[in-house]
């Protein structure tokens, strides 16, 4: 694609690069996906993972997730093998005020999932989540305690919950799992940490299973719906730039494409310089999104972007104190006008003035792109 595709106007050849890889990460992942439950029948989850991955954690925050929207849940605790795992999981289960099934003195998990599926059998549940110890992909046993557990269950869904710390060696845990109960979907777990999660790319493309929720934090509600923009932006270190996709897509538009050759051609009024601090806004910190654009990251030093942050918040209270008279026309600005606008925004008349100072000298900063122009606008503009 980058040998074959022409970049749009505005953005570098390095620049479209990094967007198409990023395009095909995203759609390797898959897109944002959901739980497509069966009405009228009891649906049933096998959680799977190694040892330490949090799949118990996981299987609470389900449980709660899915009550949250509307769902009866009910909860099998199958894991044998670790000490705790039960009480932990009725521990968690209990704030969401879901039934735990488990047999403390049961060490036959098969066993103890055949009888909770006849404990839930007759009672109005919509899901039915089954926590199964953790397993490795050498410890041939416990894979073949699963596939009981399988059979017993005839799952409508099995979820493989990875650690996003534990890297490319997800592969074949992954495959060695899918090769025992075919893994419909995947939960990433720990990316409340320094982890990106890259081994996910890796359990999705062993699996053939879509990421569906991401763990990021130890709270039972830290649990959210995967998002394959933003996921990505993390995998490449370029953090959420999500915003700045959809600021780019806007921009493609024929309304942004008229405003913007009017901005470019020297006759933008105050309207679309407000519309320029709200698109930025909608990014985040100018320094972030900066740091998010590929080839723009440390072109402007850090004492001019403190600066340049602090003056955006005034610009935009002063803005939106001005009628639409004014803004689409800021020459007719007076003393009189000057002084209500100070009182609407809370800013003293001289931070007025030099908005006004400002915006028309910003003009010509529009035609200016990056490097040298940008830095002698910013200079233009009181930032250097």
């Amino acid at each position: 694609r980058s040998l074959n595709e022409t970049p749009p106007p505005g953005l570098s050849r390095k620049d479209h690069i990094v967007k198409i890889l990023y395009d095909e990460l995203a759609k390797l992942l898959g897109k944002e996906t959901d739980f497509d439950f069966k009405p009228g029948k009891q649906n049933k989850i096998i959680m799977l993972g190694i040892q330490g991955s949090g799949k118990t954690t996981v299987t609470a925050k389900l449980a709660k997730f899915l009550t949250k929207q509307g769902y009866k849940i009910g909860v099998i605790g199958a894991d044998t093998y670790r000490p705790g795992a039960l009480v932990q999981l009725r521990t968690m289960c209990e704030k969401s005020s879901v039934e735990v099934y488990g047999e403390p003195n049961n060490k036959d998990s098969p066993d103890i999932v055949k009888n909770g599926l006849n404990h839930f059998e007759k009672l109005p549940l919509d899901v039915i989540l089954i926590d199964t110890a953790g397993r490795h992909k050498e410890e041939k046993d416990l894979l073949a305690e699963m596939e009981q557990i399988n059979k017993v269950t005839v799952p409508d869904l099995a979820i493989l919950v990875i650690d996003g710390t534990i890297g490319q060696q997800c592969f074949n845990q992954a495959e060695a799992f899918h090769k025992t109960i075919p893994v419909g979907g995947i939960i990433i777990t720990k990316l409340d940490s320094s982890a990106k999660g890259g081994g996910a790319i890796a359990a999705s493309a062993a699996t053939g299973a879509q990421i569906m929720y991401i763990g990021t934090g130890e709270r039972i509600d830290d649990l959210e719906k995967f998002s394959p923009t933003r996921f990505v932006g993390r995998l490449l270190g370029m953090g959420d730039i999500q915003a700045v996709l959809d600021l780019a897509k806007r921009l493609e538009n024929e309304g942004d494409d008229i405003r913007l050759k009017r901005i470019s051609s020297g006759k933008m009024n105050m309207d679309d310089f407000f519309y320029q601090l709200e698109e930025v806004t909608k990014v985040g910190s100018l320094k972030g999104f900066l740091d998010n654009m590929p080839g723009l990251s440390g072109m402007v030093k850090d004492d001019q972007l403190d600066q340049m942050e602090g003056r955006v918040s005034k610009w935009r209270f002063i803005i939106q104190s001005m009628t639409k008279t004014e803004k689409a026309d800021p020459d007719i600005l007076n003393s009189s006008r000057i002084k209500r606008i100070s009182r609407g925004s809370g800013w003293p008349e001289h931070e007025v003035k030099e908005l006004l100072k400002n915006y028309k000298n910003s003009k010509n900063m529009m035609k200016a792109s990056k490097g040298r122009q940008m830095q002698g606008a910013l200079r233009r503009m009181g930032f250097g």
